[in-house]
């Protein structure tokens, strides 16, 4: 994380919200504000990549409700970045700014690196694919996992179009893959994993009759 500003560059000013209205009308006509201020409609894939990290926080914090520390500190350190995600994919890239905007930063993906190696050592290695479920909290964390990777998706759909502060991309992604690793290790440390097993099933179809 930056300590200072460089002499000349844009000042970095923590962003406060005072929120003392529930609803202001100003989408009333089908478009939302950023945080510069410009408007787009709310289908706009900047806004629809917003919503799925919003979403994708809500369901991280129901998971956290079911499962114990270090993952449930872990997942509300995660929910505080998201809001930084959020913060940052709302106000786009533009030049000449007199404040910084707040920007996701790469040691805050090398974290989630450091998370994800951390609790994968205490895993069996896989030989199959895992089948999303088990204990309440792993399930959550399966459904969270595949919003992550819905709002990676649109986030990249949007770097294609647009210059994206590149560690959101790459935050997202090691998400996905934290979101797997403590699923698996709310589920014993895997070892009541249900696996995938290749066409287990074709030959068990009852045989047409008549």
């Amino acid at each position: 994380m930056r300590s200072g500003n460089p002499p000349g560059s844009p000042k970095v000013i923590p962003p406060m919200v005072k929120i003392n209205r529930v609803y202001t009308r100003t989408g009333d006509d089908g478009r939302t504000m950023l945080g510069d201020g410009a408007r787009l409609p709310k289908f706009h894939i900047r806004v629809t990549a917003t919503g799925s990290v919003d979403e994708a926080n809500a369901f991280i914090g129901w998971a956290a409700r079911h499962v114990a520390d270090p993952a449930r500190a872990i997942l509300q350190r995660v929910q505080n970045d998201l809001f930084d995600i959020g913060a940052d994919l709302c106000r786009p890239e533009r030049t000449s700014l007199k404040v910084e905007p707040l920007r996701l930063q790469e040691a805050q993906v090398v974290w989630l690196e450091q998370r994800v190696d951390e609790h994968n050592a205490a895993l069996a290695p896989l030989i199959s694919f895992v089948l999303p479920g088990g204990s309440e909290g792993s399930a959550l964390l399966h459904i969270a996992r595949t919003i992550v990777r819905r709002a990676e998706r649109e986030i990249a759909e949007l770097a294609f179009q647009e210059p994206i502060t590149p560690a959101v991309i790459r935050y997202m992604n090691r998400l996905s893959d934290l979101l797997f690793v403590l699923a698996r290790a709310e589920n014993d440390a895997g070892a009541s994993d249900v696996l995938w097993h290749p066409g287990a099933h074709r030959d068990t179809a009852p045989m047409p009759t008549g």
